[in-house]
């Protein structure tokens, strides 16, 4: 029971992490394009590009955590998903 409610909380932070990955590339992608439409200043970019350099790497490190968390668990069931412990 335990795995599979470890299963689920790393798939619902997988699926933060993707959401966040597509909408920050959305918004950057529409912030790139309306920015010099609506006639503001070069810098604006610049603090879109940190916003959504601040998001990916929230997502990066939340991905981290997902990696170590498998591994983790990995060194308590062998392959076959049974507990290698004896």
């Amino acid at each position: 029971m335990e795995d599979r409610n470890a299963d689920r909380a790393l798939a619902r932070k997988g699926q933060t992490a993707a959401a966040v990955i597509a909408g920050t590339m959305l918004l950057w992608l529409a912030a790139q394009w309306a920015a010099p439409a609506m006639g503001l200043p070069g810098r604006y970019a610049f603090l879109f590009d940190l916003a959504a350099l601040a998001a990916l790497f929230w997502a990066m490190v939340v991905i981290f955590q997902m990696w170590q968390a498998r591994r983790a668990g990995r060194k308590t069931s062998g392959p076959t998903g049974r507990d290698n412990r004896g």
